[in-house]
């Protein structure tokens, strides 16, 4: 929103200077952008030292200068004045300026072969004087200092632009500014003046509102003046339209803006010779066109607001008018329209056919609904002084009835919610300067809310216009009571966030993708689950709800492979989705990793990365989480998007039905179907709402890690059991033992074949014996051994192996 001070002025009665007026319209809550003055084309002049001026060297007339204009490098311009000289400080003018003598605009030429980047002027040519046998000299006293400064002085009045909240379309028009400063204690508001209108007979062209479903048209107020000579504007409308940055039309044009921007009421006129009848406002038929006056054909949509005659549409309600019945300067009658028009109405169709015009901006925020009669007063009196012409009466049609809203305000509210007292007294003149209609009761007010402000509708919004112009630096500002701040977050939510640092900490970089994914991909990973699909996707690549956080990991992690990227590790937590209903989706946390591990390492041998990695990295962060590993069951079965028999799935018990993570390497088909080229490609997949609740709190899990002093003893045992058998069983009857003394079990080898029963295999396990108590005997060696060997013979009908 933009306006001039002095025209602030002619609605304020204040004896504030201008920049006290700019600080009190950021108190009361209307942020300034900018106040400065108009640009102008005297702007482009800037005041210039010749740094150099040599011969140039195809005109012997001719000089090739460099000028400083204060910036970090010289310009060159070609001079043809006598007293082009070093050292000389004159006036420069670049290429988009227009000389003021003859109306030349200037550009980058070519003069005899050398470029030349504007010129340096004459007296003559800035319209100084008549002196024109060279470059203005300038007196270095004077200038000196003020090199790249323009060189005229701009007196054109500054220019304010708010910044207008799209709840304050009051503040669309001066005179709602101006309303809110008076209300502040600025100054009063001025009346508006109520000159009468001589008004010569009925309105002759016949409106009517058409009720249709949805009718974006309520009011329609209208007047017709006749015999106008349209012209141009006076001076003082020309700069209040060139204030707002717009160019002057005709006046007939530029009051209907002027009144818009004056007081926020958009009008728009018509010539009546080029109407076909009546006016009609109605909805628009699918298909139907009109050309409008930013010279673009619309085709229209059903259930849009039309203004119209007996020939087709005129014009989008509150939008835009068309050309067919545009004003032009030699139009001689004119019906002039003001409308009020539904905010939801025109911000549906302005969106559907892309059209972004003042008149949309504050319609679609909300225009006051009984401004009608004013705005075409004023409009009408402005025509007929400039331009002549007779004026109607009004007629206003109305499809419903002038309310207002009405609020009960209890005084108490106020200091209930902002912490300091206003007098009852001053709360009523803040609401009344507002435009509010005040009942006194005890206790409290009976409010009726003007008609300009649809944002207000409830107590609370009262308090923040008292608070608002009486000034937030009133409110205390208070130190928060010192009390235990008790946890915010519940135990999944802690879980959730205790997963993601664990997975992190394991070298993972966590990505953060959509919820949907592309279906292709989807396909590869969705095993048994429904395809959700997306009735109106972003893209058309991003089509489905996700049944697996692989998908989007795996299309990221061929991205940064194709970029040259090696070795990646990346996580995702969130929701995957086994309908479209609520409740049925799960948290996941699934992780992938890539390439090779120990890569140009001189120490250890590089190898690719396998199951075994990802194995490691999900107990270790299901361990750490406070779930005990002696508990955990591992079992072959895994999702077939996994490479079947290298893949597993874990269960925090034997019993449980439900596994909490499966891990493995991804199927060498999907590998090839995404054609991601890796040396290996591994991932898991922790399932958080299978997770038991764990009785530890996060923050009191500690590590389980004991070291011991004393010389520990590795035994290697080989035992025949049934194929069927599982190793982790084996290791859990040795680690069962004597866990004082048993520090670990690794299993280094599994075979069948030659030399073992049909039926059976061998599992060969190092298992590390050591006291934290003493050095062991060998006495004390041989007596476990021999119970290790006999507990696994006992309880698992296994042999050792000789």
């Amino acid at each position: 929103m933009k306006f001039t001070i002095s025209w602030l002025r002619e609605h304020l009665d204040t004896k504030y200077k201008d920049n006290e007026l700019i600080e009190k319209l950021t108190d009361v809550g209307l942020e300034v952008e900018s106040y400065e003055n108009l640009s102008t084309n005297l702007d482009s002049f800037k005041v210039a030292k010749i740094i150099n001026a040599e011969q140039h060297p195809n005109a012997d007339r001719l000089k090739i200068c460099d000028v400083d204009l204060g910036q970090e490098s010289n310009v060159k311009v070609v001079c043809g004045a006598p007293n082009a000289k070093k050292d000389l400080l004159t006036v420069y003018a670049g290429p988009e300026s227009i000389i003021p003598k003859n109306n030349m605009k200037l550009a980058v030429s070519k003069i005899r072969g050398v470029t030349s980047y504007g010129m340096l002027c004459s007296e003559s040519e800035l319209n100084l004087s008549n002196e024109s046998d060279g470059i203005i000299e300038l007196k270095s006293i004077n200038y000196s200092d003020k090199i790249g400064k323009n060189f005229f002085k701009n007196n054109t009045d500054k220019v304010v632009d708010l910044s207008i909240t799209p709840n304050r379309p009051d503040c669309l028009g001066v005179r709602g500014v101006a309303r809110d400063l008076a209300a502040a204690g600025v100054g009063k508001l001025k009346n508006i003046s109520n000159k009468s209108i001589k008004k010569n007979g009925s309105q002759k062209i016949k409106v009517s509102i058409i009720k249709d479903k949805n009718q974006g048209c309520t009011i329609f107020g209208s007047c017709l003046i006749k015999g106008v000579t349209n012209k141009e504007s006076p001076k003082w409308l020309k700069e209040k339209i060139e204030s707002l940055g717009q160019k002057p039309i005709s006046a007939i044009v530029d009051i209907t803006n002027y009144v818009m921007f004056d007081l926020n009421r958009p009008l728009h006129a018509y010539d009546a010779d080029k109407i076909d009848k009546e006016i009609i406002v109605r909805n628009s038929k699918k298909g139907e066109t009109f050309e409008a006056l930013d010279n673009n054909k619309y085709k229209l949509d059903e259930g849009m607001c039309v203004i119209s005659d007996n020939s087709g549409v005129l014009g989008l309600g509150g939008i835009i008018g068309g050309t067919r019945t545009s004003t032009e300067i030699n139009t001689k009658n004119i019906l002039l329209e003001s409308a009020y028009f539904i905010p939801k109405s025109i911000r549906k169709t302005s969106k559907l056919l892309n059209i972004d015009t003042d008149a949309k901006f504050r319609f679609e925020r909300g225009i006051d609904p009984q401004s009608i009669e004013i705005g075409l007063s004023k409009a009408a009196q402005l025509i007929s002084d400039i331009c002549g012409g007779k004026i109607s009466k009004f007629d206003i049609k109305k499809t419903t009835k002038d309310t207002k809203n009405k609020i009960q305000f209890k005084n108490s509210l106020f200091k209930k919610i902002t912490g300091f007292n206003v007098k009852d007294k001053e709360i009523i003149k803040i609401l009344s300067d507002l435009g509010c209609e005040i009942s006194k009761k005890k206790l409290e007010l009976d409010l009726k809310i003007p008609s300009w402000r649809p944002d207000i509708t409830q107590p609370i919004d009262i308090v923040e216009e008292i608070v608002r112009i009486k000034g937030y630096n009133n409110i205390e500002t208070l130190e928060p009571e010192k009390t235990k701040i008790k946890d915010t977050l519940n135990k999944q939510q802690k879980l959730f966030h205790f997963l993601q640092r664990s997975v992190a900490s394991k070298g993972y970089l966590e990505t953060i993708t959509w919820s949907f994914t592309d279906s292709k991909i989807n396909n590869l990973f969705k095993e048994d689950l429904k395809e959700i699909k997306i009735v109106n996707p972003i893209s058309s690549d991003l089509d489905v709800l996700r049944n697996s956080i692989f998908s989007n990991l795996t299309f990221y992690l061929k991205k940064n492979l194709d970029r040259g990227f090696k070795d990646i590790s990346l996580f995702e937590i969130g929701p995957i989705f086994k309908d479209k209903l609520p409740g049925e989706q799960l948290t996941v946390i699934g992780a992938i990793k890539s390439g090779k591990i120990s890569r140009l390492n001189w120490i250890e041998k590089d190898r690719s990365v396998d199951l075994f990695d990802v194995k490691k990295d999900v107990i270790q962060t299901l361990v750490e989480a406070g779930y005990n590993r002696q508990s955990f069951f591992i079992r072959d079965k895994s999702p077939s998007y996994y490479h079947p028999g290298k893949a597993g799935s874990v269960y925090l018990d034997k019993d449980d039905i439900d596994p909490v993570a499966y891990f493995g390497e991804i199927h060498p088909n999907i590998i090839k179907k995404l054609d991601i080229k890796t040396e290996g490609l591994v991932g898991f997949e922790i399932y958080l709402d299978q997770l038991k609740e764990n009785k530890l709190k996060l923050k009191d899990q500690k590590s389980n890690f004991e070291y011991s002093d004393y010389q520990k003893s590795e035994r290697d045992f080989a035992f025949v059991v049934d194929k069927n058998f599982k190793a982790q069983d084996l290791i859990k009857i040795i680690s069962s033992i004597d866990k004082n003394l048993i520090r670990s079990i690794k299993i280094f080898d599994i075979y069948e074949g030659e030399n073992i029963p049909n039926g059976k295999k061998s599992i060969a396990l190092n298992v590390i014996i050591q006291s934290s108590e003493k050095t062991l005997e060998e006495s004390d060696l041989e007596k476990i051994n021999k119970l290790i060997i006999s507990t696994v013979e006992t309880k698992s009908g296994a042999k050792i192996r000789s």
